[in-house]
């Protein structure tokens, strides 16, 4: 009688933890938030959609889920109370699990607070500030491909070694640039060098000749531009307008994309050094899956925000699956498991406060001589080691680190 009792209660817990690991609707829903129009929209956009649907005809293919996937989009216009406004609406009308990419940091951080209220996941691949893993963090956030203080110690340091010692911040006023000019100053100041001054610039901005006429009086050796996208394009294509690298200074790109080079052009581009985590051109897997990507996207190579969405919606459907359930914390959790094998980024793994690690990389725009044909823009100066590439877990403040 005992036995069959123990049975029993067996089979009953058996019942009740398969029916707690299920997928709601036996769908899974990716939200691709992202600027789709507006100066990010190279970097990510409509770009990040297509990688997102890659992601899923990839995943498809080799495991043949039991569950549908489904990918949506939306257009933040940089403005977090309407990113807010789209994901309350995907998460509690539209059966969103996931929300993906979402360069602008104001738009990250409240998408972050959001997703951690509806016990959702929210996979940061466009947002840069290093916050989202530091004070911010979240157990629902995992901030996936690129982020100031990385950014911060890749150039800054750098550059500060190579004689670059003192410097002037034009920064974009809002989350991301100013946590990319705070990042970049205690790099600067921590490797030997001064910053001189800076001046903050309205989101979006198309006329920098004030503010490089301020950082070219400064006499600062290094300008450093704290900000990204469009902002960055007019900032280096105007600096070229005022002879300001002929006369001596040099531009510091602390967030440059791929995208950028393009539409600047190697010419007034060409020496600009950068640190990023993906270059298209770097071995045989990340030229086959670029090759791809452009050929779905208007022959635009990838940004490293679009690759970052790629490998993040990989590793969370593999992690869906292993579990069987959508359930945000425990997704999330499953992902900080182990190591994985990232098919662009290398060997990676996700920490404790959020932070998916790997390695990244110094390098340098080169000359139009060097180029052989379009897309040809980088060598490579440096290869940064993952364990040195981001912030240590002991110095972000978060609260889930024990």
């Amino acid at each position: 009688m005992k036995w069959k009792l123990l049975a029993a209660a067996a089979a009953v817990a058996l019942a009740t933890g398969t029916a707690q690991a299920q997928i709601s609707g036996n769908t899974v829903k990716i939200g691709v938030l992202s600027d789709m129009s507006s100066l990010y929209a190279d970097i990510g956009g409509p770009g990040s959609v297509v990688a997102a649907k890659m992601a899923v005809e990839d995943f498809e293919k080799a495991h043949h889920p039991k569950f549908k996937i489904e990918v949506v989009s939306g257009d933040h216009l940089n403005k977090p109370d309407v990113g807010s406004q789209i994901v309350r609406k995907w998460y509690d009308e539209e059966g969103v699990d996931v929300v993906v990419d979402t360069p602008n940091s104001g738009v990250a951080l409240a998408v972050s607070e959001i997703t951690k209220e509806k016990n959702k996941v929210f996979l940061g691949s466009g947002p840069g500030t290093s916050d989202l893993t530091g004070a911010k963090c979240s157990p629902n956030t995992i901030h996936w491909t690129y982020d100031t203080w990385m950014l911060a110690n890749g150039t800054g340091t750098a550059l500060v070694k190579h004689g670059g010692d003192t410097w002037f911040f034009i920064t974009a006023d809002y989350a991301f640039g100013q946590a990319l000019e705070r990042d970049t100053t205690n790099a600067v100041k921590k490797a030997g060098g001064k910053v001189l001054g800076g001046v903050r610039v309205p989101l979006n901005n198309q006329d920098f000749s004030s503010f490089l006429l301020q950082a070219q009086a400064s006499k600062a050796k290094i300008i450093g531009l704290a900000n990204a996208g469009g902002d960055t394009i007019n900032s280096i294509k105007q600096a070229s307008e005022f002879g300001i690298v002929k006369g001596g200074q040099n531009l510091a790109g602390l967030l440059v994309f791929l995208s950028d080079i393009h539409g600047i052009g190697l010419e007034k581009a060409q020496g600009l050094i950068l640190t990023a985590t993906f270059y298209w051109d770097m071995n045989d897997k990340t030229r086959a899956w670029s090759k791809r990507f452009a050929a779905l996207d208007n022959n635009k190579m990838p940004t490293m925000v679009q690759a970052g969405v790629y490998t993040s919606v990989l590793e969370y459907l593999a992690a869906v699956s292993a579990i069987n359930s959508d359930d945000g914390r425990k997704v999330v959790a499953q992902m900080k498991k182990k190591p994985f094998d990232d098919p662009l980024f290398g060997r990676s793994y996700v920490r404790e406060d959020g932070r998916n690690v790997h390695a990244a990389y110094l390098f340098q725009v080169k000359t139009p001589a060097e180029s052989k044909g379009p897309y040809d823009y980088y060598k490579t100066l440096a290869t940064i080691p993952a364990d040195e590439a981001f912030r240590p877990l002991k110095d972000g403040g978060c609260s889930l680190v024990k």
